[in-house]
C-alpha cells in the first residue's frame, strides 16, 4: 500500500510538472500582448529643455484594463503612472518626468516601465531601459586659431577654429556675443568647429567678440562653458592721430591680410600690409589718411606742422 501510495504521488508530480510546463510552453507560443515599444533612452528631467521628460510607448494586441509602473535596477517600483485603467486596443503613450510617487526627482540611474495587464493576469518589465542622467557634461578648448579674424572671403584668415574636447559625447555649442551660432550634428569627444565671422549669414562688424563654447549630451544637459574673445578686422590703422613736419616721411602701421589701398590729401597709392612709409604735404594744415580694403576702411588725422 505505501508503495502504491509513492507511486501516485509521483505520477501526480509529474503530471503536473507536465502541465506547467505545457503551461510555460503556450505562453512561450503566444504572441506578446504588447508590441513596437518605443521608450526614450536617456533624458534629464532636471533640464530645461526637450529631453527634459521619457516617452514610454507600445501597441496592445487588445484592449485592457493596464497599470504603467516605472521600476529601478532592483526591480523596485519608483513611480506608478498608471494605476488601472481600461485601454484600447492599439498605441498608448505616456511621458515620465523623472520624479517618484512622492514628487521627488529620482537618483541617476537606469530604469524600465513594468506594465499589468489586469484581464490577462500577466506582468511584463519591458526590456528598454531609460537612463535618468543628470549630470552636465564638460569641455574644455584645445586650441584657438587664428586670434584675429577678418571674414571677408578672401581666403585669408576668414575664420577661426577651436579645438576643443569633453568628458563624454556630446554636441559642442558656440555662442557670439549671446548669440548661437554653431550646435555640431555629431557628439564627439574630441573634434574641432569653424566659426566664418557671421551671424545670421552676415559678416559681423569689426571689434572684439566674445565666443562662448560649451556641451550638451545626450540627455540635454549643458554645461558651464568656456569663455575666448576675438578680435575682427578688416583693415586698421594704429593710430588715430599721427604728426609729421610738412613735407617729411612718416611711418603708420597698418593691419590687414591683404594689400591695402590708401589715401591722403590728393594723393593716394597701394601698401602692403605692416609699416608703410608716406610723405606728409609740404603745407602745413590737417589731413586725412584712409586705408581701404574692398568694403572697409579706416582713418586717421595727420597734423603737419612747419619744418
Amino acid at each position: 500500500m505505501p508503495r502504491f501510495l509513492s507511486t501516485v504521488l509521483v505520477i501526480a508530480l509529474l503530471g503536473g510538472t507536465a502541465a506547467a510546463f505545457a503551461v510555460t510552453q503556450g505562453l512561450k507560443n503566444e504572441p506578446s500582448p504588447i508590441t513596437a515599444p518605443r521608450i526614450a533612452k536617456v533624458f534629464s528631467p532636471t533640464c530645461d529643455c526637450d529631453t527634459r521628460v521619457a516617452t514610454i510607448q507600445f501597441r496592445l494586441r487588445k484592449p485592457d484594463r493596464v497599470r504603467l509602473q516605472i521600476v529601478d535596477g532592483s526591480g523596485d517600483v519608483v513611480r506608478t503612472l498608471v494605476p488601472g485603467r481600461r485601454l484600447r486596443q492599439g498605441t498608448v503613450t505616456y511621458t515620465w518626468n523623472g520624479r517618484d510617487d512622492q514628487g521627488r526627482f529620482v537618483t541617476q540611474g537606469v530604469f524600465k516601465p513594468r506594465v499589468h495587464l489586469a484581464d490577462q493576469h500577466r506582468t511584463i518589465d519591458l526590456p528598454n531601459e531609460m537612463q535618468v542622467d543628470t549630470t552636465a557634461p564638460k569641455i574644455s578648448i584645445v586650441s584657438l586659431a587664428p586670434r584675429t579674424i577678418s571674414p571677408n572671403g578672401d581666403g585669408r584668415n576668414d575664420r577661426a577654429r577651436i579645438a576643443y574636447r569633453t568628458n563624454e559625447p556630446a554636441h559642442a555649442i558656440l555662442y557670439v556675443d549671446g548669440r548661437r551660432v554653431i550646435f555640431t550634428r555629431r557628439q564627439l569627444q574630441r573634434s574641432v568647429l569653424d566659426w566664418n565671422g557671421k551671424i545670421d549669414g552676415r559678416a559681423v562688424l569689426p571689434g572684439d567678440y566674445r565666443l562662448w563654447l560649451a556641451a550638451e549630451d545626450r540627455a540635454g544637459n549643458v554645461s558651464n562653458g568656456k569663455v575666448v574673445h576675438l578680435l575682427v578686422r578688416y583693415v586698421e590703422l594704429s593710430r588715430s592721430s599721427i604728426q609729421a613736419k610738412a613735407g617729411t616721411r612718416f611711418g603708420v602701421r597698418v593691419f590687414a591680410d591683404r594689400r591695402v589701398r590708401w589715401r591722403l590729401g590728393a594723393r593716394n597709392g597701394r601698401a602692403a600690409p605692416g609699416l608703410v612709409i608716406l610723405r606728409a604735404p609740404a603745407k602745413p594744415g590737417r589731413y586725412r589718411l584712409v586705408v581701404t580694403v574692398p568694403g572697409h576702411a579706416d582713418e586717421a588725422t595727420l597734423i603737419v606742422s612747419p619744418r
